[in-house]
């Protein structure tokens, strides 16, 4: 056995950082042998190696339940101490680390049974290498593990091999020294790369030789395809067969992926048609993109859900490989599916078509919709508000946070839906004191925008709903049925999200729709993979999926059929459901030209729709820097804007900051300068220093991600319960007095916590699968904090109403005028609205013998309620905002 000499350090920090390997104790009962458990490969959290430790070789024989096997090869050796794996199921959470446990002499082992993840031999592990002590990778890609193609040996073992800086997962040792990939580098060429010399390279298409080359003993082949093969075939299986040097023989495949990046492609399939199911009461006619499948046939069902048999037919393929079919009848109401067949289905694949409109119970049926037969009464009369985006105040939820709790109080069937959120009348009274909960609480608020987490159809059990924020997307153009009092039936699902718009349209408020077109819950086998295998996704070189969106996928919204599908997309949910925006999820990940075109299509129907999102990427991407949607690039970001996280890291620290850190506004010790001026910047619209322009800009402090605001003052150490009501209503305030769109997470208006009874860290800090009660919006807390209430009441009216905050950036300098005052303990705010010089002022905790003048002013808002007296030396207090302002008389 080879000796690994430990560092003390590395392990300490590795038993510090590494999670729980099993997540219910009561599964193992741990027993520990040199620091880790020999059943589970758990680290012993209380084991102080010796300093001459070395990874045990001795590894059970046999597993009591199928176990996976890791063989990870690294160049030192003494890396297996300091070096681990992330893990996690693909549908199934963020992941934990694991540490290498054992060794051999083909190197360090990870040996951890598959319920340590959660996880069946039919399910899929994203697998990343990383050191311990911090995120520093082996290779940028991750490893997706599908367990469904391993082979367990005698004794319950999953054997898989990897090796240093090598991206792909083998079966076998063997395997990797004849480790091979073929590809089309460009459309002009196969390029073929080997661990081992090659004697003769031979690619066939489908059965036929296609290219052949005499690969000269070298590692590397490239083979110029003649200009009469340029024009390649999709639909056809390239595979090259491979001679190495030694007389060994292997298959490949070759990667088609690079061309769908070519011009050539883009003449041959892009289609620039209407897809899906299009309905008439005459016939409706089914048309599918699909150039490298060679047999779709259309599945016709009576019903959403239940066993069936459908009426088949075989569609046709067409031009730019689509498949079409037309029946003539009235299918209104119907369900469909596709089962596909190409040469990666061989067998055949039943999917649901990705333009489906609705969907019958858990979205596994597409639904054919007559759209007339959705539409509530009055919904003719329906339009979104011509709001500016400047004047917005954004109020975020989740459908079931309103009305989850049982403080809301109204119809027991309606909770958690669609129609509860709208449901008007419900109250709650503790003692003598009654509050108006659910929609009449965001109405009496006054926002006049609603945005709502994903409300697209989602993985999950429509039929036994669990909370989950819904950012696993299944049907994008299919509305979620476990918000509807009938998730079988997906006409029910389209009406009452149209009551819902409705009902908001009536109170002068415009629902905004959170969209994640940047990955799905799962690539392999959605209907997008299903139907172009390697088209919809980015790979990298090696055949793996990037995984920029840190769900496993990232979508390829630079290629034109999928930027089609989201300009589609986006277009069909503004103009049936009437939506006045979108926020787009992790939207670095899509290119700044589908979005420049995506707004163009959207402003078509309705030129007032506002378009923002999250201007970074959640990891790696593949898409070019220069290309992403993120806040480097805001200069070309043309009719959407962007999350202003640095004026909220400012305030607050939020966001994946140190909960120890405090900002302009948690901090009433110091001042740091570079946060003044960030907020003064955020105040007038501006991001950084090359985006100025308050269109682009959405100003908040919380959203759903990460903690609540008061929360996170909590976790920066704020214990006084006045403090932490003074510092929360301040934070917002500055945000409310700002230029450009303004956002707030919901109940932060009465001081929402998730950190109830029960509660974990994890969940207080970012619940996105946690529990309802966790999540839900407690009306009491109005009652409580009804001062708070109050104080949000009225500066949302004056951001709403006071033109001097829905400036233009070359209106700025002239009409409103930011200023730190006293080295940065308040900043003042000289805002020209019309006739009225409106002053505002902030001041943070650090305010001691603060004067400002105010002489002659009449007061709007004293956050603090202590009647303030407005003379030349008004003094400000610690937290405290003052608006006050004069009319001028003109001449």
């Amino acid at each position: 056995m080879k000796k690994k000499l430990l560092l003390i350090l590395a392990m300490v920090l590795a038993l510090s950082l590494v999670l729980a390997a099993c997540q219910d104790t009561n599964e193992c009962k741990h027993n520990f042998v040199d620091g880790f458990c020999t059943e589970c490969g758990q680290a012993d959290p209380n084991y102080t190696p010796p300093t001459n430790y070395v990874l045990p070789t001795n590894y059970p024989k046999t597993a009591s339940e199928p176990t996976l096997m890791l063989h990870y090869k690294r160049a030192s050796e003494g890396d297996y101490l300091t070096w681990g794996f992330w893990i996690w199921k693909a549908n199934g959470g963020e992941g934990s680390l694991y540490n290498l446990n054992y060794q051999d002499d083909f190197g360090g082992i990870a040996l951890y049974p598959l319920s340590i993840f959660g996880a069946t031999t039919a399910d899929t592990l994203g697998i990343i290498p990383r050191l311990q002590s911090s995120w520093v990778k082996d290779v940028d890609a991750d490893r997706m593990l599908d367990l469904s193609t391993l082979t367990m040996d005698a004794n319950n073992y999953l054997h898989v091999y990897l090796t240093e800086g090598d991206g792909d997962l083998y079966k076998n040792p063997t395997d990797i020294k004849y480790a091979a990939t073929a590809a089309f580098n460009t459309a002009t060429s196969v390029l073929i790369n080997a661990k081992s010399p090659l004697k003769t390279v031979k690619v066939l298409a489908d059965e036929e030789v296609f290219l052949q080359a005499d690969a000269q003993s070298k590692t590397r082949v490239e083979i110029a395809l003649p200009q009469e093969k340029q024009n390649v075939d999709v639909s056809k299986k390239y595979s090259a067969e491979l001679e190495f040097a030694d007389g060994h023989k292997a298959v490949v495949g070759v990667s088609i992926i690079k061309l769908f990046y070519s011009q050539a492609f883009d003449a041959n399939y892009y289609y620039d048609g209407e897809l899906g199911a299009i309905y008439s009461k005459e016939e409706t006619t089914f048309r599918v993109w699909s150039p490298m499948s060679t047999k779709i046939l259309l599945n016709v069902y009576q019903n959403g859900d239940g066993v069936e048999t459908p009426e088949t037919v075989e569609m046709t393929k067409g031009e730019k490989g689509v498949f079409e079919t037309t029946i003539q009848k009235d299918l209104g109401g119907k369900y469909y599916t596709y089962t596909v067949f190409n040469h990666t289905y061989a067998k055949g694949m039943v999917i649901v078509d990705p333009y489906a409109k609705s969907a019958g119970l858990n979205g596994l049926r597409g639904q054919i919709v007559d759209f007339a037969q959705t539409n509530p009464d009055g919904w003719e009369e329906v339009s979104a508000l011509p709001y500016d985006r400047k004047e917005l105040v954004v109020w975020e939820t989740h459908v079931a946070d309103v009305t989850s709790s049982q403080t809301w109080n109204g119809t027991e069937d309606y909770r958690k839906k669609f129609l509860g959120v709208v449901e008007s009348g419900t109250t709650y009274t503790e003692g003598d004191v009654t509050v108006k909960t659910g929609f009449d609480h965001i109405k009496e608020l006054g926002v006049n925008a609603v945005q709502l987490v994903p409300v697209f159809d989602q993985a999950n059990d429509e039929s036994a709903m669990t909370f989950n924020w819904g950012y696993n997307p299944l049907n994008y153009n299919v509305l979620e049925g476990g918000y509807s009092t009938n998730a079988a039936d997906g006409y029910v699902r389209i009406r009452e999200f149209k009551q819902l718009v409705q009902a908001f349209n009536g109170a002068q408020i415009n629902v905004i729709m959170d969209v994640v077109y940047n990955h799905v819950n799962s690539a392999n086998s959605s209907n997008f993979d299903v139907l172009m295998p390697g088209y919809y996704f980015r790979y990298t070189n090696d055949g793996a999926l990037y995984n920029g969106s840190g769900c496993g996928n990232e979508t390829a919204s630079d290629h034109s059929m999928f930027r089609k599908f989201m300009i589609d997309s986006v277009c069909f949910w503004a103009k049936e459901y009437k939506l006045g925006g979108f926020r787009f999820d992790l939207m670095g990940l899509h290119d700044v030209d589908t979005m420049a075109l995506l707004v163009d299509a959207l402003e078509e129907i309705n030129p007032n729709i506002v378009v923002y999102g999250e201007p970074w990427t959640g990891g790696t991407s593949g898409l070019a820097q220069n290309k992403q949607a993120v806040q480097s690039n805001g200069s070309e970001f043309d009719g959407y804007g962007q999350f202003n996280d640095q004026m909220r890291d400012a305030l607050i620290k939020g966001g994946m900051k140190p909960s120890t850190e405090r900002g302009w506004i948690t901090n009433y010790s110091s001042v740091s300068t570079s946060d003044v001026n960030t907020v003064i910047n955020g105040l007038k619209g501006i991001t950084n220093i090359s985006l100025k322009d308050p269109n682009k800009t959405v100003n908040y402090v919380t959203c759903h991600d990460n903690y609540t605001l008061y929360d996170r003052i909590v976790a920066a150490g704020i214990k006084d319960a006045d403090t932490i009501r003074k510092m929360a209503t301040l934070a917002n305030a500055v945000v409310l007095t700002s230029n450009g769109t303004t956002f707030m997470l919901a109940g932060e208006e009465f001081l929402r916590t998730k950190n109830v009874d029960g509660a974990t860290a994890d969940e207080v800090h970012n619940s996105y699968q946690s529990s309802y009660k966790v999540n839900e919006l407690d009306y009491s807390r109005k009652i409580v904090n009804a001062d708070m209430f109050a104080n949000y009441q009225k500066l949302i009216a004056f951001k709403k109403t006071c033109g001097g905050l829905h400036l233009s950036e070359s209106e700025i300098a002239d009409n409103y005028v930011v200023t730190s005052l006293y080295s940065g303990k308040a900043i003042q705010i000289e805002i020209t609205d019309g006739n009225r010089i409106y002053t505002v002022v902030h001041a943070n905790g650090t305010a001691k013998n603060v004067f400002v003048n105010l002489a002659g002013c009449t007061l709007y808002l004293d956050t603090l309620g202590i009647d303030t007296q407005l003379t030349e030396t008004t003094e400000i207090a610690p937290y405290q905002t003052l608006i006050a302002y004069k009319d001028v008389i003109s001449e």
